[in-house]
């Protein structure tokens, strides 16, 4: 029985979150999860609701600064392999948000297999920054060529990760960001102690670190001092900072 063709789709931006600010000046692209193997569309629904409670927050806090956030909508579900169809998508949506916005500085922020998508596609040189929180990365296999870190350089990167998570290892995540380091200072990663993969028991906090990370990198608004001490730890210290209980309650919003 012959193989069945994978079907041709579009990827597609989702509608501003919020009101569109009059003048945009930075663009934040949230790009939920997804699966390792799947042809079938991803449901809009689920997709969005893992990515636009952050993305409420961030619009709200950045709208005076004229940022614009955006769900990336794919075309498939899955990375599917060598296809990286999800990190394709990212791409397609960065020169999308171009084309709409002009020569604005893009913030590739994703969750899950998103967080693996936005930094396979942050060599676009509108992307100045790329939040990944709890990444889906391939376990190490010494017959395929390791995950890209070429493309990190130049941009400020924030990874967050549970230290319980069950379903994306941690562990993967803290090797990628010691690689990424060697070749990007501009490179920190944050542990979340306790919690598992969707960040629920310190989601407030995560959405802090987001909103402090994400405008700081695209409208240069002074980081947080923990931030500023995690860019500037060697490793291993700023790839395992810990996310303190109550970040965020003395950020200005």
């Amino acid at each position: 029985m012959p193989q069945q063709a994978t079907p041709v789709r579009t990827a597609r931006l989702g509608r501003p979150i919020g009101p569109e600010p009059a003048a945009v000046s930075g663009v934040v692209l949230l790009l939920p999860g997804g699966d390792e193997n799947s042809a079938r569309r991803p449901s809009p629904l689920l997709a969005t609701a893992s990515v636009l409670a952050m993305g409420r927050r961030l619009t709200r806090a950045g709208r005076a600064e004229g940022l614009a956030a955006h769900v990336v909508h794919y075309r498939y579900r899955g990375w599917n392999g060598s296809q990286a169809h999800l990190a394709e998508d990212a791409a397609w949506a960065t020169e999308e948000a171009v084309r709409r916005y002009g020569d604005v500085p893009v913030c590739l922020a994703g969750m899950d297999m998103g967080g693996r998508a936005a930094l396979h596609a942050a060599g676009h040189t509108a992307v100045n920054s790329v939040l990944a929180i709890a990444p889906w990365l391939p376990e190490g296999d010494v017959a395929v060529a390791p995950e890209p870190v070429k493309q990190l350089v130049g941009r400020k990167v924030l990874i967050v990760h549970g230290t319980n998570d069950e379903r994306t290892d941690p562990e993967l995540s803290f090797h990628y960001a010691a690689r990424a380091k060697k070749a990007n200072r501009d490179v920190c990663r944050f542990e979340v102690h306790a919690d598992g993969h969707g960040l629920h028991q310190y989601r407030t906090e995560v959405h802090a670190l987001a909103e402090d990370f994400v405008l700081g990198a695209l409208f240069e608004r002074p980081l947080s001092r923990p931030v500023q001490d995690a860019l500037a730890a060697p490793p291993p210290l700023g790839l395992r900072m810990p996310l303190a209980a109550g970040f965020g309650r003395t950020l200005h919003r």
